[in-house]
């Protein structure tokens, strides 16, 4: 149940998702504000720059939060992420309109971001327990996905023409997530390094992350991330191009009342809605009935589902078929994701949580790449090519974890036979 976890995982997943839905109706149109301000080519090379800031912030912000504790990073990185908002809504009023100032404070922004988030995953797995972090990330998972579904609904029409009360709302939203990270949050980790003794951060930092690159079990398991993820990001990508492109269009008529024509971006569109709402809708039930099976079989079999899903939508035409493969393929996401989740923590170093997910959040980002390196690949090869090439990925990412699973699931043997010995 909700109300049993932590008051440090139900204040991040509140104040996520609260951020989250506001953040969704802005960020995402941001890139069409500045293009149409500064130019698209200035425009693209700043948000590029902004991620590869929360990236390289990341990783310092990782390996401070394993030295000094997860909350002083965390309220630190907060107030930066307030005083960024407070920023943007004084660029974006009706008096004064700055896209430099505003195109500033979301490299602010992106370095809060970076600080916060290793800081902020490490102290939900510092705060969870193995029998409830399944359901920690199930939730976490549903909130996330309804946060985005609203936020992009919303935000669709209200960006252009309400865009200063948005950015109200987004910093209102940070100073209540301030004042609850400041007072509320609890220290979920104690410091291992004490104020008074000095070292060289930069070689104390290259040394603790040589030691996380050399956890062969937590590389096995980034790698299978990305090769995984990585077919995910293909459906805003080189899916949605396919289907503009080669998809066939289709008139549904009613009589003379109503007619209705699916062409390949409305096809995409509804792909999307049906995805977001079986995330919504689903989660929780999935989560409910998987239950009663082992992770084990649980996560190969979501594995196999997504993979299989994702290859069908890189090739097919087929309305119906599509449906049935975005079905067939959430639910596999479904299946997987908190179990993945839940392994994760497992693998991580106690000593440096952080660390780890500075290291983690990587991956996502590498996923990012990938999915839009598909718009290009797809350029010179076919459909059917892409198809495969989303089958062997998978394939891979499957055969990847089999090299995290296998060694787990012998620890948890090994425990088992030591519990029953006492």
């Amino acid at each position: 149940m909700f109300k049993n976890l932590h008051p440090n995982i139900k204040i991040r997943i509140i104040t996520s998702f609260m951020t989250r839905v506001v953040g969704t109706m802005i960020f995402p149109f941001m890139a069409i504000y500045l293009s149409d301000k500064i130019g698209q080519a200035l425009a693209g090379i700043i948000l590029l720059i902004n991620v590869f800031v929360s990236i390289l912030v990341g990783f310092y912000g990782g390996y401070v939060a394993d030295r000094v504790g997860r909350k002083k990073v965390m309220v630190i990185g907060q107030l930066f992420t307030v005083i960024a908002f407070l920023f943007m809504t004084a660029a974006n009023s009706p008096w004064y309109d700055s896209a430099w100032i505003t195109s500033f404070m979301m490299l602010i922004q992106s370095v809060s971001s970076g600080l916060m988030n290793p800081a902020a995953e490490a102290m939900l797995i510092d705060v969870s327990t193995k029998e409830n972090r399944k359901f920690m990330y199930s939730i976490n998972y549903w909130a996330v996905n309804l946060s985005i579904a609203l936020g992009s609904i919303v935000g669709g029409f209200l960006f252009k023409s309400h865009r200063f009360e948005l950015f109200i709302a987004i910093t209102t939203v940070s100073i209540i997530t301030l004042y609850l990270v400041t007072f509320v949050m609890k220290e979920s980790f104690t410091q291992t390094v004490s104020v008074s003794e000095k070292i060289n951060v930069f070689k104390d930092m290259a040394a603790n992350y040589q030691t996380v690159m050399k956890d062969q079990l937590f590389l096995w398991f980034c790698i299978a991330s990305t090769l995984i993820v990585g077919i995910e990001f293909q459906m805003g990508n080189y899916i949605s191009v396919r289907l503009e492109e080669e998809f066939v269009s289709h008139s549904v008529s009613l009589g003379d009342m109503f007619t209705y024509r699916l062409d390949g971006l409305r096809m995409i569109s509804w792909l999307r809605t049906f995805n977001t709402l079986l995330v919504v809708s689903g989660t929780i039930l999935v989560t409910r009935w998987m239950r009663k099976y082992s992770d084990h079989k649980v996560i190969y079999t979501g594995f196999w589902m997504y993979t299989a899903g994702y290859a069908v939508l890189g090739y097919s035409n087929s309305a119906i078929l599509l449906v049935v493969c975005i079905f067939i393929a959430t639910i596999g996401e479904l299946m997987y994701v908190p179990v993945k989740q839940s392994m994760m923590a497992d693998i991580v170093n106690d000593d440096a949580r952080s660390s780890y997910m500075a290291v983690q959040g990587l991956t996502f980002q590498v996923a990012k790449i990938l999915g839009a390196a598909g718009i290009t690949i797809g350029s010179f090869v076919p459909s059917w090519g892409m198809a495969l090439a989303y089958l062997v990925s998978g394939m891979l990412g499957i055969y990847c974890f089999t090299k995290v699973t296998g060694p787990l699931k012998k620890e948890g043997e090994k425990g088992t036979k030591k519990a029953a010995a006492i």
